[in-house]
């Protein structure tokens, strides 16, 4: 929903325009729409959905309105991003599209010089996190590659049960039986031992 408050088009080169959100259990967007307005928004943008909810109607509905010069404004940055990356994502798209950024609480504002520094350091503490994890990712998949591991689910055909599967096969067992026997699929076994299983 959208606040009825008209957009200022007389030609300003920064109308602020406000985006809000509130969760799935909170009632009254008020709050956050008196504060955003009495900080200068023009409109206010409201949208009712989780933070990890994806599909935020209004924010797309504000992100088509905006035009260069206008300034994006929110109570708090959680209200805007999902997570840190995805709200450097959503400011860094802003800023390619020449629209600056501001956060009442944080006190963060892209149109001066400390809240681009301000961002610009969050950013970089985000990638930061993204690299630590890839080495990790890289280092986890080295070590278990030298221990014979492959990634992705454990085998559900060890040695052990390939050994007996073949074994069953041997004493004249059907597949069926052989699968029943050894707790895995028909499919498991005809891959295993490359018959056909017969019902």
């Amino acid at each position: 929903m959208t606040t009825t408050q008209s957009p200022d088009v007389s030609g300003s080169t920064r109308t602020m325009i406000g985006y809000a959100r509130i969760s799935t259990g909170e009632q009254d967007a008020g709050g956050q729409i008196r504060e955003l307005e009495e900080a200068g928004c023009s409109t206010v943008y409201v949208d009712q959905a989780s933070g990890t909810k994806t599909s935020r109607p209004e924010l797309d509905r504000m992100i088509e309105y905006l035009r260069p010069g206008d300034t994006v404004a929110v109570c708090r940055l959680d209200r805007l991003g999902r997570s840190l990356p995805h709200l450097i994502e959503m400011i860094q798209m802003l800023g390619e599209r020449g629209v600056e950024f501001r956060s009442l609480s944080e006190s963060i504002d892209t149109a001066t010089s400390a809240g681009r520094l301000v961002f610009h350091i969050a950013a970089s503490f985000a990638q930061f996190e993204r690299d630590i994890i890839s080495e990790r990712t890289k280092a986890g998949l080295a070590q278990a590659a030298a221990r014979g591991r492959r990634p992705g689910r454990p085998a559900v055909m060890t040695a052990e049960k390939i050994e007996a599967a073949e074994s069953m096969q041997a004493s004249g067992m059907s597949p069926a039986a052989i699968a029943a026997a050894l707790g895995v699929s028909r499919t498991t076994i005809r891959r295993t031992l490359g018959k056909s299983v017969s019902r």
